[in-house]
């Protein structure tokens, strides 16, 4: 049988990287509670685990440094060395040093650079260790057996058995299984349409069977979702360093606890939130956390603390990232605004603070440092989030600091869609924005109006007729409908002819041409063959807030 030494590569490039995370997630912990035995041994352990793997392919840099590292970490578990800010600065460095030598290792070049060999003897200095010279050439240890040797110790092979009922699946294969799953379900949403059309008795019993088909191919889309679910909680220890790095940095003092991390979501979603969360978090600390004798002084713990939280909400999943901070500094801000045009009013909530915050730009910063002052962290974030047709929202209040809430899809691939139509055309509304449906008053048919304000038990709400939005010259049908849809606070009615209902949408990414189409997020296969365009709710709300008269209130 020929060995597939590609495929151990590869094996070994994820256990690494896999490991050295958990090793940097417990060097964080470590700092905090330098006496937890569990952590060192966890630490020591993945650095023993990577030397051996290393050594078995002859990675002879890697192999070093990580045998090197070793001698440091033994002297924390003997106690004769203690795990202060320097130490764990030192070896949190470490990790990024094995990072790069994993890189390099995998490109060819097996060998420590002369950074490498610097950061070992700051090391060494800072845990007292009498630097040894190790050979280059040989491993500090025999090679490690590989996982198939008869000579692996039972207990190792039971460990291996059990890790073998999990897989990892290349990303490539999962989205082209959803988007076989999606092609499957527009074409039985065309066949349940043309055996409704059929009559007889025939019809219906064929139709009945296509009903059992359907149901097995919604199992089978449900464990597709299920296999690009995963866990939010390695991503979200991975910004345990950000905030450390960050607050040692800043002279500030804060730490990281982390709430939900069992909480499932779509791994296209994990990867695209990674940047975002590392602006608000370095936003938080920047900007939120005060000085530990500011804190002091305020009877505060002079250590922040910084919570990043997960749930489930209405298939949703939200992400909260808070501060016991200083709050949002609603002066500083609004005469920021107000120098570059961007606010008029003398009082404003938080919701509308927070996005001013996030216009292009805009920073309170008095300077440019490595962490703030460009203006350009939050615009990102929230293009980033809109991106992900999510919504990110703030509340502050003053001296007890800022909580930024994120909402977003589970999956990027597949909504729950509400159906509407406007002439020949239909048109898809996420389910979750819209809330009710009511038919357009009699006194505003036949106006003629694009827009207009009607009054909904008491309170203002703003509409649009969708037929001038998409072909302005189409005739008004002779009852109109209004779909009331809500983004954050605010209302709005899309006024349409026909409303079909709620139906399974399989997202269809618009072409180059068409993205950027005001008012359209994407588009979808209907059942009788023909495209319909998803709304992009958000802006259309967005669009009629700006231009309703402030006598009429667009708030609900």
């Amino acid at each position: 049988m020929e060995f597939d030494f590609e495929a151990l590569i590869q094996t070994f490039k994820a256990e690494a990287e896999e490991n050295l995370g958990r090793m940097e997630e417990s060097l964080v912990a470590l700092e905090d509670a330098p006496a937890d035995h569990e952590l060192l041994h966890t630490i020591f352990r993945v650095a023993h685990t990577l030397k051996g793997n290393a050594a078995a392919l002859g990675f002879t840099g890697l192999t070093e440094f990580a045998h090197r590292l070793e001698d440091c970490l033994d002297r924390l578990q003997k106690g004769t060395a203690q795990a202060g800010t320097g130490l764990i600065t030192a070896l949190l460095k470490s990790v990024d040093a094995m990072r790069e030598l994993l890189s390099s290792s995998l490109a060819g070049n097996v060998e420590m650079q002369d950074a490498h060999q610097e950061l070992l003897k700051v090391l060494a200095e800072e845990s007292g260790v009498i630097p040894r010279t190790l050979h280059p050439a040989e491993p500090a240890h025999p090679a490690a057996p590989l996982r198939n040797s008869p000579g692996r110790r039972k207990e190792d092979q039971t460990e291996w058995s059990e890790r073998t009922r999990t897989l990892r699946v290349d990303i490539d294969k999962l989205d082209r299984m959803l988007n076989l799953t999606g092609e499957i379900a527009i074409a039985r949403g065309r066949i349940r349409q043309m055996l409704a059309e059929l009559e007889g008795r025939s019809g219906e019993e064929t139709l009945e069977v296509q009903r059992d088909s359907d149901r097995l191919f919604l199992d089978l889309q449900e464990l597709v979702m299920k296999i690009r679910m995963v866990p939010i909680g390695p991503t979200f220890r991975q910004h345990s360093r950000t905030v450390r790095d960050l607050a040692t940095s800043s002279g500030k003092q804060a730490r990281l606890e982390i709430e939900g991390e069992e909480v499932e979501v779509d791994t296209t979603v994990v990867n695209l939130i990674k940047d975002p969360l590392t602006h608000m978090l370095r936003n938080a600390v920047d900007h939120g956390l005060e000085t530990p004798e500011a804190r002091q002084a305020a009877g505060k713990d002079p250590c922040g603390l910084i919570r990043l939280k997960a749930f489930h909400d209405t298939g949703n999943i939200v992400i909260q990232i808070s501060d016991d901070g200083a709050g949002l500094n609603r002066t500083r801000i609004l005469e920021k605004a107000r120098t570059r045009g961007l606010a008029t009013k003398a009082e404003v909530n938080d919701s509308e603070l927070f996005r001013l915050i996030c216009e292009p730009g805009f920073s309170t910063a008095d300077k440019v440092t490595d962490v703030s002052g460009r203006g350009v962290g939050m615009d990102v974030v929230r293009r980033n989030i809109e991106a992900l047709r999510g919504t990110v929202t703030a509340e502050s209040k003053e001296g007890a600091g800022t909580t930024l809430t994120i909402r977003l899809p589970l999956t990027l691939a597949i909504i729950e869609g509400f159906l509407v139509g406007v002439g020949i055309e239909t048109y898809v509304l996420p389910l979750d924005v819209v809330v009710e449906c009511v038919d357009l008053p009699e006194s505003e048919r036949g106006n003629g109006a694009s827009e207009g304000i009607i009054n909904l038990r008491g309170k203002s709400l703003p509409y649009v007729r969708m037929r001038h939005m998409f072909g302005g010259d189409i005739e008004n049908s002779a009852r109109e409908q209004i779909v009331v849809v809500q983004h954050h606070e605010m209302r709005a009615g899309l006024v349409v002819d026909s409303l079909y209902g709620e139906n399974q949408i399989v997202i269809k990414p618009l072409g180059k041409i068409f993205q950027g189409l005001p008012g359209v997020s994407g588009s979808t296969i209907l059942g009788n063959g023909r495209v319909a365009l998803i709304l992009d709710v958000p802006a259309i709300v967005a669009g009629l807030s700006k231009s309703a008269p402030e006598e009429s209130p667009v708030i609900a």
